[in-house]
Order: C-alpha cells, then sequence, then structure tokens
C-alpha cells in the first residue's frame, strides 16, 4: 500500500509547502476522530469530477463506518457532491440525508482543508449512525471541541506549523480530557482526567477551576510547575504547545498536552489532554535500574578477569619452567578475552554485543602473547555484527584459540605469513574461516583425535555452547583453513 506521500506525488502536482500540511492533518487526526466519534477520509481532488483518498482514520471512541480500506480508491462528484461543494464554498458542509453503506446509515461531512487562501484537499468525516447514541456531558464536550478544531482546519489555522508531537506518546482523548472556557476555568473534565489530578493530590472536582495555578500548586518541580502552567495560560490565549511531562508532589507522572481552540478566530478556550504514567515510569525506572546492574556486574566481573590475569602474569615472571610459563601465558590469553567481552557487555544496554569491535581488540592481544618467534599479521575481513551476549563469550574463546593454534603450529620461527579472519553473516548463520598460509595441517591429523589442549578446548565450545560445526582443512596453495559455522536463528 501506497504511503500518503507516494499518493500525492503521483497524483497531484501539490507544492512541498501543501504536502507537510497535509501530513501534519493526518498526524493530529486521530485525535479530530476519537472526538467526533466518525471516520475521517482525506480527499484529493484529481479533476473537476474524481476525487482520491490518500488517508483513513478509524475512531476508538465509536464503531467505524468504513470496516474496508478506502485509502487509493476514487470517487467521483456525482456519489459524493459535497467533495467538490467544500472546495467551492470553502466551508464545512453537511448532507441532509444519511447514506447507506454496507448496510450502515451514515452521515456524511465535508471539512475543507485550508492552507493559506488555497482549500488543496478535503476531510470527510464520515458517522456510524447504527449504534444509537445517549447525549451525555462527555459526549457533548467532546463533538464541541471537534467542531471547533474542525472549523480551524478549514480556517487554516490548525494544525499549526510548530513541531507536532509524538502521536505514539502523545496524550490521547481517551487518556484524560479537560475543557477550558476563554478565562482558562475548566467546564468539562473526563473521569480520566480526574483520576489523574486524584492522584497528583487534587481531591474534589475541577469544575469551575483556574487549571494553570492549580496543576501549578500540585507540581514538585518548581520551574516543571512554571512551565505548564505558562503552557495552560499560552494555550487559552491561543497558542500551541507541545506535550510536557511532569512529577506530582506526591510521585504521581503525568503526561499533558494543552491546544487552543480558536474557531474563526474567536476565543474559545482550551483543550487540555492528559495522562497518568506513573505505573509505565515506575516499570522504566525498575527497568533502568536492573540494566544499571547488570552492566555494573559486568564491570566488576571484567575487573576480577583483569585481577586474575595479573596474577597469572605474575606467577609466570617467577617460573623458571618454559613449559609451564606458555601455559600460563595461554592462560592470561583466555581471561583476557573473556574480560573484554564482559568490559564490552558492562557498556551495553541490550546485553548485546558487537563483535567487529571485540575481535578487533583481541587479534592484537593474541600477537603480544604468542609464544613464537614469528613474524605473522592478523587481519579481519567481513562483519561479525551483534550478537546476544551467551553467544558472544564462547565465540570470542574460540576465535583466539583457533587464531593462537595458527601462530604457534604454522609458522616456523622467524617465518613471516599472514592470518586472515574472515566472517560472512546471513539471518541463519554466521560463518567464519580462519586462514593461515603456513606448512599446513601435518599428515594423519584429526581433530576429533587431537590432544592439543587449545583444540579441545575449541571442539567442547562448539559443540556445547555454540552449537556449531567446526572443520580444519588444508588450503590448496599451502596453509590451513578452520571453517566455522555457527546458527543465529532463536537467538536474541
Amino acid at each position: 500500500m501506497s504511503t500518503l506521500t507516494d499518493l500525492l506525488a503521483e497524483h497531484t502536482r501539490l507544492s512541498g509547502a501543501a504536502v507537510d500540511h497535509l501530513q501534519l492533518v493526518v498526524a493530529e487526526w486521530q485525535l479530530l476522530s476519537d472526538l467526533s466519534f466518525a471516520d475521517f477520509l482525506l480527499w484529493v481532488p484529481l479533476d473537476d469530477a474524481t476525487f482520491l483518498c490518500v488517508a483513513q482514520a478509524r475512531p476508538t471512541t465509536a464503531p467505524t463506518a468504513h470496516p474496508e480500506d478506502v485509502v487509493g480508491s476514487s470517487m467521483q462528484v456525482e456519489e459524493h457532491p459535497q467533495l467538490r461543494r467544500a472546495i467551492i464554498e470553502s466551508r464545512i458542509c453537511r448532507e441532509e440525508d444519511p447514506l447507506w453503506h454496507l448496510g450502515v446509515p451514515v452521515r456524511r461531512e465535508t471539512i475543507p482543508v485550508r492552507l493559506g487562501k488555497q482549500v488543496i484537499a478535503v476531510i470527510s468525516r464520515n458517522t456510524n449512525l447504527a449504534v444509537p447514541r445517549v447525549p451525555s456531558p462527555l459526549e457533548i464536550s467532546y463533538l464541541g471541541s471537534a467542531a471547533d478544531l474542525c472549523q480551524m482546519i478549514a480556517d487554516g489555522t490548525f494544525p499549526t506549523t510548530e513541531p507536532s508531537p509524538d502521536v505514539h506518546t502523545s496524550p490521547r482523548v481517551g487518556d484524560g480530557f479537560i475543557r477550558l472556557d476563554a478565562a482558562g476555568a475548566v467546564v468539562f473534565a473526563s473521569p480520566n482526567a480526574l483520576s489523574a489530578y486524584h492522584r497528583m493530590g487534587h481531591a474534589s472536582d475541577l469544575i469551575g477551576v483556574q487549571l494553570a495555578p492549580l496543576t501549578r500548586s500540585l507540581i514538585d518541580d518548581p520551574f516543571d510547575a512554571t512551565e505548564i502552567a505558562q503552557r495552560f495560560r499560552a494555550a487559552v490565549d491561543g497558542n500551541p504547545s507541545m506535550r510536557m511531562e511532569a512529577e506530582s508532589r506526591r510521585g504521581a507522572s503525568v503526561l499533558f498536552r494543552a491546544l487552543p481552540l480558536r474557531p474563526r478566530g474567536n476565543p474559545a478556550g482550551a483543550l487540555v489532554l492528559c495522562r497518568d504514567v506513573t505505573e509505565v515510569r515506575r516499570r522504566d525506572r525498575a527497568l533502568m535500574s536492573k540494566d544499571a546492574t547488570i552492566r555494573e556486574i559486568h564491570h566488576r566481573v571484567k575487573n576480577n578477569l583483569q585481577t586474575v590475569a595479573a596474577l597469572l602474569r605474575l606467577q609466570s615472571r617467577r617460573t623458571s619452567n618454559e613449559e609451564a610459563r606458555e601455559a600460563l601465558a595461554e592462560s592470561v590469553r583466555r581471561v583476557t578475552s573473556i574480560a573484554l567481552v564482559h568490559e564490552t557487555l558492562s557498556m551495553s544496554v541490550d546485553e548485546r554485543v558487537d563483535l567487529d569491535d571485540v575481535v578487533d581488540r583481541v587479534i592484537p592481544m593474541m600477537s603480544d602473547v604468542a609464544t613464537t618467534e614469528t613474524q605473522v599479521s592478523v587481519r579481519r575481513e567481513g562483519p561479525f555484527g551483534v550478537v546476544a551476549a551467551e553467544l558472544a563469550t564462547p565465540l570470542v574463546m574460540v576465535l583466539t584459540e583457533l587464531v593462537q593454534n595458527a601462530f604457534e603450529h604454522a609458522y616456523a620461527p622467524g617465518q613471516r605469513g599472514e592470518v586472515v579472519v574472515h566472517a560472512e553473516r546471513s539471518a541463519r548463520w554466521l560463518d567464519v574461516v580462519i586462514a593461515d598460509d603456513g606448512k599446513g595441517l601435518p599428515q594423519g591429523f584429526s581433530l576429533e583425535r587431537t590432544e592439543r589442549l587449545g583444540l579441545q578446548i575449541v571442539r567442547t565450545l562448539v559443540e556445547s555452547e555454540l552449537r556449531g560445526s567446526l572443520s580444519l582443512r588444508r588450503r590448496p596453495r599451502g596453509g590451513t583453513e578452520a571453517v566455522l559455522r555457527v546458527p543465529l536463528r532463536g537467538r536474541r
């Protein structure tokens, strides 16, 4: 399905400013749809007789009049004369009799979308009349606010060119709805809005109360209190505002957004949306605390491993036995590679590791602790990507052991060479080849029967931790290839 921008680019010659304005309308119109208890369809004229639907919104407060997807369909003026009439007369037009659509009576109204002096599109507000509605203070206030906002669209004063709030995080009508009069006093507050203010510490009703000073008295932070009060007053004076969050003296967190209501330029008060996000913020803080604790654990594990490595190095210097010294050096390398993974995890927020960064730090370390007098360089090709923590540690261990095995057994003392670590990643697999240009595998070599400790560690990790496969083979032009395949599917 094409997007609004795609449809407008393909079928119209609207200017960039007109396209931007229609995007602002669509970003805001879920609010209008909910207040109106009606579906909203955005139509643009293709010619004098044909209109194209480029966007659609369904209400969350009432049954939809259009269960089908209307976007991309066209309509002739004969089928909906009010579309053309709204453009010509530049005013909101309403049909006399309901239209039957898919067995449901639908009342249609058209709202011209004005930008400057030009009507660039038409909104059709279609209300499902199959479910009878009993007028209530809430419904009357909703519909009155919707009428004011729709008239402001026809006037070209809503939405404004100010940055729109994020539609996914801004309060919605059902979260909490407050209508203010032209003096800033509350004339209606929905039950959810009352509950939000009760959580903030206001125990009585809101009707007749000046909302700005009341809210300021309930908020803990003086700057936030002043800022929200100013935004409420600015909305009453006709200026829009972005959403803002504040915490009350009782610890309740509430999101606010204030919209001015000025149909035909006449001050009609403001609309305030509020949402109690106390529990959401409590869970956020708990998750942040948990994440911080996990990162601190990784940091301490890294420090402890570095201490172990330092002790092993100290022991190695005090040991005269060459075989013992080499064994201790290998242990230092293994402990240090694990410490690097934990250091990366201590800075990660999602328990995932950038393997490219870790491998690029491990490779120089392996060259430094190589026990042979070789002149061998190591380089990486291809991306390892980001992997889950439980995969990172055994994988880094396997890579270090395989590269170190090439250092120790592929080259004679003083021999020059190069070890290449090549990685290829797909949706299902991580394939790694560690290739050297050394003397190759000895005759009769078997990975399953080898007595080398490093390769035994590799086999155990590949089979038990990585659930992958490993093979060693001769290269056609000399040297050895270690071919590792690790499954990625089923891991985070």
